[in-house]
Parts: structure tokens; C-alpha cells; sequence
């Protein structure tokens, strides 16, 4: 699924330039990323090599990350076999994923190589780049290294087995495994502590702005990562509440006061992981234009079956046909309902969605036991207790003045 602008208008930009990325183009990146832009501030010009090519630079904290090798564009052709069709991966808003062999180290891995006339242009790729040499993470995808010869823009990737999310949860072959729940519950916590890093663990903090199922990618035992930085950006900092920008993310997953005026805030992120969290419960899209009118949007078809327990049931994918725990169900969707509410201070912090979810991927079920029907409780702060509580306090009121 391509990036594009959240109110679905289509863009029809594309790159003037293609010339490697200078030292003056970096520089405008970092006037950027003091208005929350990209990172690159961080990062002196100077660095020590590596033996594998890449390089270690000094930030202004006095800490070292290290940066992506530089590949030459001859070297991740014959890795690609010359990009042949059968290689090919998958593409999207920035171009075409290929699956290659480095013939240096004989390492797989997954080269993205960049349409120059498509939506996604230097600027992002300098920013993945950039973003992806600075923050690493288990859960972040990690970044081999880059290629910038003459026009050509490529991203190496460590290469994930299992492809994204995306390939498990929707339209599956009939013979194809469905993802039982305790490993639904393990990407969902994986993919949260990716967020938790960026947005509680980077200095300054980055809000990811792109996140989807297309863009969590798995490795051997469904391993998650976050994967396309291409719009991240520095969150607020010091006494600035929010980061205006132009409106960038894929319909369905944006924050509605982001859509709605460009105010970016990290609670924008957890918006959009409270839709992909439903997504992995209800095996929906967040978009599916194939249902009828009312069910469409994923989020506006959840919100009046938060209200009422007894309907829950109904809400999870049928491709588990039924294999679940009923108690981890409504604790799933209590912190999908509060990630998804419509006022960004009553979302939770990913921290606590963190908590929340690493307990209920712990658990080991036995789905086969008899199930309870009683209110869960999160062993986490109040911001994530079930949203119903407060509908059944009041069901109840008006049932006893019913029945005077």
C-alpha cells in the first residue's frame, strides 16, 4: 500500500533532481529537523571506518552510532541477478523490493530500489538513511546500507523471512497458516515496543508517522519490525506541544486531528497502532471498501460494539475460529479501544500499551478451559482500563432505576 496524503487526494510529485545527496542538502535537512525534520543535526562529518564499510560517528551527546555502508549500484545488480522478476519481493510507494545475496559477505537481503518518477523522492531516502543509521532497536528493521550512484536510490535491508504482517492477517490462500492468538499477541507487543523506543528512547523523539501492517515486517518466529522511515519525524521539544506538517500516511491509519491540521504528536502514532492492534484482532482492513457501507472503516465499525460486552465475540477474526481466551480478547480490544480514542490526551502512552500487551503475549492459554465472562483488569495504569466500565456503571444505573 502506497503513502499518500491522509485525506486521499492523490499527488502527482515528482523528483526534479536526482543527484547524490550534498553537503548543502544535508544541511537544509537539518534546519528541517530542528522544526522536527530528520536527525541528521545529531551526527558530526566525521567518523572512523569499520572493516565492513560502515562508519561510527560521534553525536552531540558524545555517543556513537554507526552508520550504513555505502554500496555501489554494479554490486547490488549482481546481487539481484540485474533485478530479475523472480527476485522480486514486493513494491510500494518508494519502489520495488528485492530479494539479493551479497556476493562480499554472501549475506540475504532486501534491496529497495527507488522509481525515480514515484511518490517518494530524495528527501525521504535521505531521511530513511539518516534515521535508520541513528536508532536501533530489536525492533526497528535494520539498515545495511545504501546506494546513491549517479540517479539511482537503493536501501539494503536485512532480510525478513516471513515477509509483513500485511501477508498474514489478509486475503490468505486456503493453505496458507493462520496466526494463532498468543503469536498475534507477540507481534502486537513487538511492534509496540518499537514505538515505545522511538517515541520514550530517542533524543529527540521520533514519531514514525507510516505505521501499517504492510510496514511490520516478520523474521523467524514472527520476530516484528518496524520497517519505512521514510516520513518519520522529531516530535516535539521543550515546550512545543506538537509538530505541523503537510498531512502524510495511508487513509484509514491517521490520527483525525492530524488529518484534519497537520498537527503531528506522538499520540498520532498510537492512534494508528490502536488500528493496526484491531486489524491483528479482528483480521480486518482498516480500509475495505468490499463491505457494506457501515463496515468499511475499521474503526467506525468498532466503536459501538466497545460498548457492549456480549457483542465481542463478534469482533474476533473468524480465521480463529474461536481458538482464543475470552479474558485476553477483551483486554486486547480495552487497549485497542483507548489507542483509538478520538481525543489524542485520552490515548495512552506506548509504554503502557507495552505493559499491557508483553503480559497478554506471556500468557500461555488454555483455550480448552472454561471461560471467563468477568471484566479484566490491565496490570497497567488507569488510561488503559476497558472504556466499557464506564457504559456498564451506567447500564446498571438505569436498569435499578428501571426497576423501582
Amino acid at each position: 500500500m502506497a503513502c499518500c496524503p491522509c485525506s486521499g487526494k492523490s499527488s502527482t510529485r515528482t523528483t526534479k533532481s536526482h543527484q547524490i545527496a550534498s553537503t548543502s542538502e544535508k544541511r537544509k535537512l537539518g534546519q528541517e529537523a530542528k522544526k522536527g525534520g530528520s536527525p541528521v543535526q545529531e551526527v558530526s562529518s566525521s567518523g572512523s571506518e569499520r572493516n565492513d564499510g560502515k562508519k561510527v560517528v560521534a553525536t552531540r551527546d558524545g555517543s556513537e552510532h554507526i552508520t550504513a555502508k555505502t554500496f555501489q549500484f554494479r554490486e547490488l545488480a549482481a546481487a539481484t541477478k540485474n533485478f530479475r522478476a523472480d527476485c522480486l519481493l514486493g513494491e510500494g510507494g518508494f519502489g520495488r523490493v528485492y530479494k539479493g545475496r551479497l556476493e562480499s559477505t554472501n549475506q540475504v537481503v532486501a534491496i529497495k530500489q527507488l522509481d525515480l518518477d514515484g511518490f517518494q523522492g530524495n528527501r525521504e531516502f535521505l531521511v530513511e538513511v539518516l534515521m535508520l543509521s541513528l536508532l536501533h532497536h530489536p525492533n526497528l528493521v535494520n539498515l545495511i546500507g545504501y546506494c546513491a550512484d549517479g540517479d539511482q536510490r537503493l536501501l539494503v535491508y536485512e532480510y525478513m523471512p516471513l515477509g509483513s504482517l500485511e501477508d498474514h492477517l489478509f486475503d490468505l490462500a486456503p493453505n496458507k497458516k493462520r496466526l494463532d492468538w498468543k503469536t498475534r499477541m507477540k507481534i502486537a507487543a513487538g511492534a509496540a515496543k518499537g514505538l515505545e523506543y522511538l517515541h520514550d528512547k530517542a533524543r529527540p523523539p521520533v514519531i514514525y508517522r507510516d505505521l501499517k501492517c504492510s510496514n511490520i515486517l516478520l523474521g523467524e518466529g514472527y520476530h516484528p519490525k518496524l520497517s519505512d522511515f521514510g516520513l518519520a519525524k522529531l516530535g516535539p521539544v521543550g515546550d512545543n506541544t506538537h509538530v505541523s506538517t503537510r498531512v502524510m500516511g495511508t487513509y484509514g491509519y491517521c490520527a483525525p486531528e492530524y488529518a484534519m491540521t497537520g498537527q503531528l504528536t506522538i499520540k498520532s502514532d498510537v492512534y494508528s497502532f490502536g488500528v493496526v492492534l484491531l486489524e491483528i484482532i479482528t483480521g480486518r482492513r482498516a480500509i475495505d471498501t468490499t463491505r457494506p457501507h457501515k463496515e468499511q472503516n475499521l474503526v467506525a465499525w468498532a466503536r459501538p460494539l466497545f460498548k457492549d460486552r456480549k457483542k465481542f465475540s463478534q469482533m474476533a477474526d473468524p480465521a480463529l475460529q474461536g481458538q482464543y481466551p475470552v479474558r485476553s480478547l477483551y483486554q486486547a480490544l480495552a487497549v485497542a479501544a483507548m489507542c483509538v480514542q478520538e481525543q489524542p490526551t485520552m490515548r495512552p502512552l506506548m509504554a503502557d500499551v507495552v505493559t499491557a500487551l508483553n503480559y497478554l503475549a506471556s500468557q500461555n492459554y488454555d483455550i480448552h478451559h472454561a471461560r471467563s465472562t468477568s471484566l479484566p483488569t490491565l496490570p497497567v495504569s488507569r488510561t488503559l482500563q476497558p472504556t466499557w466500565e464506564g457504559e456498564k456503571e451506567k447500564s446498571d444505573r438505569t436498569t435499578a432505576e428501571e426497576s423501582k
